[in-house]
């Protein structure tokens, strides 16, 4: 049983970058589809798939992306901040830069997740879900 499923969601995908795989399947949920679709506008990862399973709960694929000269992943680094046994909140004018600009922070808020440059523009804050970079 596992109790943080976004902080599994984060290392499945750590990991499979690490060790430069081109495809990893995740158990879905709301909250890791909405992740996802942010991961994909920003350009971290290539494409995803919903994909609907026997058990009702479905599976995500996602198709990680890879630098063409050097094959380095395009996701360096990527961090859980707040725990379920350590909730981080951040108001709209404290929400963190990432790496200068470079990075992005996902901010879940009232009005659904976001990146923080998008909850900075609506002057929402929330809880700070991860970095990354």
């Amino acid at each position: 049983m596992n109790t943080d499923t976004i902080a599994d969601y984060l290392t499945r995908i750590r990991n499979a970058c690490l060790a430069k795989h081109k495809i990893v399947e995740i158990p879905a949920s709301n909250t890791k589809k909405e992740i996802t679709k942010i991961l994909y506008d920003q350009g971290f990862i290539l494409s995803y798939k919903f994909m609907e399973t026997p058990n009702k709960q479905g599976k995500i694929k996602i198709a990680l992306k890879y630098d063409q000269q050097t094959g380095e992943s395009t996701i360096k680094k990527i961090n859980r901040i707040s725990t379920p046994g350590l909730r981080k909140y951040s108001n709209a004018k404290r929400i963190p830069r990432i790496l200068n600009g470079l990075g992005i922070s996902i901010i879940s808020t009232s009005m659904g997740l976001m990146t923080g440059k998008e909850a900075k523009k609506k002057n929402i804050g929330g809880e700070v879900v991860c970095y990354l970079y």
